[in-house]
């Protein structure tokens, strides 16, 4: 992963509140058990991560980093789904779930899966991780472990750059037990006072902003590098904190809370004020998971469960340090610990026919389609500069976009800002309902709004969750639509790690859809159909399982047949269904799913003619693909949409066709890379087990996509004239 991106951004999921009910369907040619669990579902694509962070043949520090996404990961798991579970338990909603069990019973299996998967987690580090570092130079050692020299100098850095930050709350009948922030790192600490006798109990948090690890020697080389855990350099000096008093006890713990968002927006008027309203709720949500290290004593361990009501359940015991998210912080110039550097290229359609030309976006996109493959294509050198291109062209008339989530210094958003700076008219639909990403997008709103563009936040009920741009240029007495339809959010950073798909058409089909699909988003327009585009959620769903069901007709009329679909997630019921009755047809199916899979493959009578791979790397896979066979006339869309319920039923999606020949023979060939049994992948089985596919009988390592994808994308060449 890239040493630049922060935790946020590093993340792999997309957690949401799609907490619908098991739809129960009479089907007696499908068995009642025909779905995995979606949870313990997602927690095995959390092992999948973990397993990269166990693989030796990988480069340390990127398993270094694999372990703070796995870390990162869980937070927000239980901040949204477990929160959620048992927020609708407390409230008598709990429903079935999708494999029609109690939520009660669900929340014991999370918390078994959970707890045996931090304990890997942990051993992991310790066992695996830690002493590879030391291998390569780079030790996280404890206090006990340093000489004195070392210590003196720690203590003079502990001195000067934290102690003055550190704020030690005392817990007595003036002092009640302190508020104790979500996935904050603290010291629990039990003090004797000497000339009493008594003891105190006080909560020291870990200051965020400080560095996490230390460095205990800077004049180390950078070949030979040792690092301390900030809270164990603090848990040594606190003599300086509590002067005069006997430390009996210090521990470290963390809290997870429900820092779910709950917006009724039929009942307000500002989306905003009430968003921000919220926002500060969820810093006072109820605790729903409590780390403590393994060494804790039973009384500190008291105090905190009845102070924080928590069950045993919710207690996890782990070895130090904990939360290992903080691994993050290891940024070691050390280019022989990561992948290989990957330098994105620019798309070889938006090359200029010679090489000193200045690139002309307009030009290259009324010629052809581009098909853009992120990373292995750069962003900046595409979406970015055709947006910066539009707010610089006098010819632009109006530019219209949607901002899902973006970076804090996105020259997207400035680029927009800009063009209505020049006069342009600028739309942008900005989704403040972005879980984790709301502050930051409220803020790029209201920046927006000063700006002069015309800022719009979607409908009422629903997400606008598609990436979207069109604009509307003047050309020879004419207006022209240049749009760009991806599969991922319009943001520079995460663009150098998200494998995502985007098309830059100039097709006028395309940009009349567009231009009724904005209108509807912005005002009150109802656009029933669209001609290239597959919008959710009026027809999204429909348009699927009419793809599906028309493969299953081929297949049973004895015609070619086949589906092929690459998603974050395979949860909706419906979709899973049309799949099951394709297999049972004979239509051979081949799902590429990240994370989430509720359809169990290869369970004959049922799914025996379908196929489920996952591939975990250094890119996050996040392109959604739909490929139909359609009697060998393909019918290919790429989008934003997942399967999902909250994707088909309560989010504004859009998938658009690609008809390109290139373009459908490229998207064959990543499927058929992918589904090759030669590709290192993860294989699902029909109980839900997932096994990875990484090495041949012989134990040579399987073809890593990702590296071969760059290979090959990279050796394209400048296009030499028109086609």
């Amino acid at each position: 992963m890239d040493g630049e991106i922060t935790q946020a951004d590093s993340g792999l999921t997309d957690f949401d509140d799609d907490f619908d009910p098991l739809i129960e369907k009479v089907d007696p040619a499908l068995p009642d058990d025909r779905y995995l669990d979606r949870e313990l579902s997602w927690l095995a694509f959390n092992q999948r991560v973990l397993e990269l962070a166990e693989d030796e043949s990988l480069p340390v520090l990127e398993r270094t980093n694999f372990l703070a996404i796995f870390a990162s990961n869980l937070d927000e798991f239980f901040m949204v789904r477990v929160a959620g579970l048992k927020r609708r338990i407390l409230t008598g909603l709990a429903v079935p779930t999708n494999v029609g069990r109690a939520a009660q019973d669900v929340l014991s299996d999370i918390s078994a899966a959970a707890h045996a998967l931090q304990d890997r987690h942990a051993l992991a580090f310790q066992n695996l991780v830690r002493p590879a570092l030391a291998e390569a130079g780079v030790d996280v050692v404890s206090w006990d472990s340093l000489g004195d020299a070392d210590r003196r100098s720690l203590r003079t850095y502990f001195s000067n750059q934290i102690f003055p930050v550190l704020m030690p709350l005392a817990v007595d009948p003036a002092h009640p037990f302190p508020y104790i922030s979500g996935l904050s790192l603290n010291l629990a600490v039990r003090v004797r006072n000497s000339k009493t006798g008594k003891q105190e109990f006080a909560r020291l948090k870990v200051p965020p902003m400080l560095p996490r690890f230390v460095r205990v020697d800077r004049t180390e080389s950078v070949d030979r590098i040792r690092y301390i855990a900030l809270e164990d350099l603090i848990a040594n000096q606190l003599g300086d904190l509590f002067p005069g008093m006997e430390i009996l006890e210090h521990h470290v713990f963390r809290v997870t809370r429900n820092e779910d968002v709950e917006i009724d927006e039929d009942e307000t008027e500002n989306l905003i004020k009430a968003l921000e309203k919220e926002l500060l709720r969820r810093r006072f949500g109820p605790p729903i998971r409590l780390e403590i290290t393994e060494d804790m004593d039973e009384v500190t361990l008291g105090l905190l469960v009845r102070e924080l009501d928590v069950t045993e359940q919710e207690v996890y015991h782990l070895p130090a340090p904990l939360d290992l998210g903080g691994l993050f912080d290891l940024r070691i110039d050390r280019p022989d610990l990561h992948f290989v550097k990957h330098v994105p290229t620019t798309a070889a359609q938006l090359l200029p026919s010679e090489p000193n030309a200045e690139q002309d976006i307009f030009a290259a996109v009324a010629k052809q389609d581009v098909l853009l493959h992120h990373p292995y294509e750069s962003f900046a050198t595409s979406v970015q500069a055709f947006l910066e291109q539009a707010a610089a062209d006098p010819n632009v008339l109006a530019i219209k976009q949607t901002l899902y989530r973006t970076s804090g210094d996105s020259p997207i958003v400035e680029a927009l800002i800009a063009a209505a700076d020049s006069g342009k008219q600028v739309l942008a639909l900005v989704e403040i309902k972005a879980r984790f990403d709301e502050q930051a997008n409220i803020t790029w709103a209201r920046k927006l709004e000063k700006a002069g563009v015309h800022v719009v936040y979607g409908l009422v009920g629903l997400k606008t969750h598609c990436k979207l741009a069109l604009v509307v240029r003047y050309e020879k007495g004419v207006l022209r639509h240049y749009s760009h339809i991806g599969t991922g959010n319009y943001n520079p950073k995460t663009s150098r790690i998200y494998e995502d798909l985007g098309l830059l058409t100039a097709d006028a089909q395309v940009g009349k859809d567009l231009t009724r699909l904005f209108n509807e988003l912005s005002g009150y327009a109802i656009e029933k159909k669209f001609k290239r585009l597959l919008v959710a959620p009026l027809h999204l769903r429909k348009a699927l399982l009419k793809h599906i069901i028309g493969e299953t007709e081929n297949a049973l009329a004895g015609k070619t047949s086949g589906i092929r679909i690459k998603v974050n997630s395979m949860v909706d019921e419906d979709i899973i269904d049309a799949l099951y009755r394709a297999s049972q047809a004979g239509v051979q199916v081949d799902i590429w799913v990240r994370g989430i899979c509720s359809l169990r493959p290869g369970v004959a009578g049922m799914s025996e003619n379908i196929r489920v791979r996952s591939i975990l790397g250094r890119y996050l896979e996040h392109s959604r693909i739909f490929s139909f066979h359609s009697l060998g006339g393909t019918q290919v869309y790429i989008g934003s949409a997942d399967m999902m319920h909250r994707n088909l039923d309560r989010r504004v999606e859009a998938l658009v066709r690609l008809v390109d020949p290139e373009h459908l023979v490229e998207i064959d060939a990543l499927f058929e890379r992918a589904m090759d049994p030669r590709t290192s992948s993860w294989w699902l089985d029909e109980t839900g087990k997932w096994t990875r596919h990484d090495v041949d009988e012989n134990g040579v390592h399987l073809d890593d996509m990702q590296n071969k994808l760059m290979q090959q994308i990279s050796a394209r060449k400048r296009p030499t004239g028109r086609r």
